[in-house]
Order: structure tokens, then C-alpha cells, then sequence
């Protein structure tokens, strides 16, 4: 996938759809492009939340272990961010991230992250809109698991 793909990717994403193409560019050049195979760990929970992931192509779980007992939250696909928390928030992970299928994200630094927030402020907004909806989905699904 070449830069420009990239961007393209990056401007369907909600959280960057206000922000100018040369400005995706710059960020697509300044984060870093990884695969990983089915089953492999993106992160685990507990670990230092250094940076975000967008999926650009492939399928990810995220997964909690709730007193020895995991639960799949939700299934990433294309576009997708997730990792943000640990960055926002400054904790260790709050869920792991195994791939499904094989995956191919961008990492976003912790750095390049505030970055972006500080330049766009709308991004901001648009992460805490993330941030409740998945505040409500976990919520239903650590209900469902509990009862």
C-alpha cells in the first residue's frame, strides 16, 4: 500500500475525515505500517499503551480477561482504531488485540497522536464520541457475560 492509499484509507476514518490530505500524508509518513499473522498479539492487556493502530486491512479481536475468563468485546476491521486509552489515558492497556486474520495497521506514536489532537481539536470530539460508544457496547457485553 503506497502513501496515497494510505491517506485514502485515513480520510474514510471519522476521527481524520476533516483533516487536509497533506496533513494525512504527514502523518501516513510518520507512523509506521506493520502485519501480523492470524493469532499474533498487537498488544496484551497490562502492557504501556505507546501508541494507536489503525487497521488498514485484515480483522482483529479485542479481547479482555475478566478473572481468568476471556471475552471477545468487538471484531476491528478496516478503519478501525483502537489502542487510543492507554495513549489518553496514560494506563497500561485496558484489552489485548490478538489478529483474527492477518492484519495490516498503521501505528500511530504516542507523540504523533497528541500531535494531531493539538492541531485538530475536532478529533478530540470525535474520540470521546468513540471512546462512550464503546464505554456502552463493553457495558452491554460485561452484562451479558455476568447474567
Amino acid at each position: 500500500m503506497s502513501i496515497d492509499q494510505e491517506v485514502e484509507v485515513l480520510s474514510k476514518i471519522p476521527l481524520f475525515a476533516n483533516i487536509a490530505p497533506a496533513k494525512l500524508k504527514l502523518m501516513a509518513f510518520a507512523s509506521e505500517r506493520l502485519t501480523y499473522k492470524a493469532g499474533a498479539s498487537l498488544f496484551r492487556q497490562g502492557d504501556e499503551g505507546d501508541s494507536a493502530f489503525i487497521v488498514l486491512e485484515g480483522k482483529a479481536a479485542v479481547v479482555v480477561d475478566s478473572g481468568g475468563k476471556e471475552i471477545t468485546l468487538v471484531e476491528l476491521g478496516k478503519n478501525d482504531i483502537v489502542g487510543e486509552i492507554a495513549i489518553l489515558c496514560d494506563v497500561p492497556r485496558t484489552a489485548s488485540v490478538v489478529a483474527s486474520s492477518e492484519v495490516t495497521v498503521l501505528r500511530i506514536t504516542k507523540d504523533l497522536f497528541f500531535r494531531l489532537i493539538k492541531d485538530f481539536p475536532e478529533i478530540g470530539i470525535e474520540i470521546m464520541r468513540v471512546l462512550a460508544q464503546r464505554l456502552e457496547h463493553t457495558t452491554a457485553k460485561l452484562r451479558a457475560a455476568g447474567g
